[in-house]
């Protein structure tokens, strides 16, 4: 640890000479405030996922953030965010980084983001009562049928675009599309894989669609003010060391990612 912590030192001293904008960097204030300030969803499951009776947060996003904070030798604090809004978080200061976010170009025009350290792609779901009614892509995109999903979210602008023929159900956070089909009011959902395997686990009912392959292979990376490239080099360098080190693949099989 207390080598990992000199390289970070070093690392940071690098990027601050040649970015000259030391004074600036959401890294300085982070540092000088002792707190990393993380914008995180909780309802990403297995990412982020909030205990409403504690009001507390779990997941692989949860343990990449804290980890990096005890790295920064900070404290971490979550600060509640939702799909519609996370990048005028990151532009507004609100927090200095977020959970894993699809890297997409409607959210580089204002963020910037880190390296990618994962990728997902995109399946479509229903419910038991209704998958008899599906085969394939093309049987979603019909009339009659309902797709729900989320706003702000990587699945909303897909669906759109897929589904011209269906009825398109957008629902604001934080309800998610997924709770939509299992309340039957609406037929079929879109997720990433890896959400999707969870709602299988924890929900009996939520059926994967057949479909010849999935869709949109997408990299997931953590959102970041878009002009501070002292703090994204240095998040950079950081998703760097955690790889070669194991973290990142260690925190991904904890998670069942």
């Amino acid at each position: 640890m207390k080598v990992l912590r000199i390289i970070f030192i070093t690392l940071m001293s690098m990027v601050l000479v040649v970015g000259g904008v030391s004074a600036e960097s959401a890294l300085n204030q982070i540092l000088s405030s002792g707190k990393l300030k993380a914008g995180t969803t909780g309802d990403f499951n297995p990412f982020t996922v909030r205990d409403p009776a504690t009001n507390k947060y779990k997941g692989y996003d949860i343990d990449i953030m804290t980890e990096l904070a005890n790295d920064l030798g900070v404290e971490i604090e979550f600060v509640p965010t939702d799909w519609k809004t996370i990048v005028n978080g990151v532009v507004a200061g609100k927090y200095h980084i977020t959970g894993s976010a699809s890297i997409k170009p409607s959210r580089m025009k204002a963020a910037g983001f880190s390296e990618s350290y994962m990728a997902v792609n995109f399946k479509p779901f229903t419910t038991s009562d209704k998958v008899g009614q599906f085969n394939g892509w093309d049987s979603i995109n019909k009339d009659g049928v309902k797709v729900a999903t989320t706003l702000g979210t990587a699945m909303e602008p897909l669906v759109k675009g897929w589904f011209p023929n269906a009825s398109i159900k957008s629902v604001e956070a934080p309800a998610r599309g997924y709770q939509e089909v299992l309340a039957g009011r609406a037929d079929v959902f879109v997720t990433s894989n890896l959400e999707g395997s969870t709602l299988k686990a924890k929900y009996s009912n939520v059926k994967e669609i057949s479909i010849d392959a999935p869709r949109s292979p997408t990299p997931l990376a953590m959102l970041l003010p878009q002009n501070d490239q002292v703090w994204i080099n240095f998040v950079n360098h950081w998703i760097e060391i955690k790889k070669a080190k194991g973290f990142f693949k260690k925190t991904a099989e904890k998670w069942g990612l």
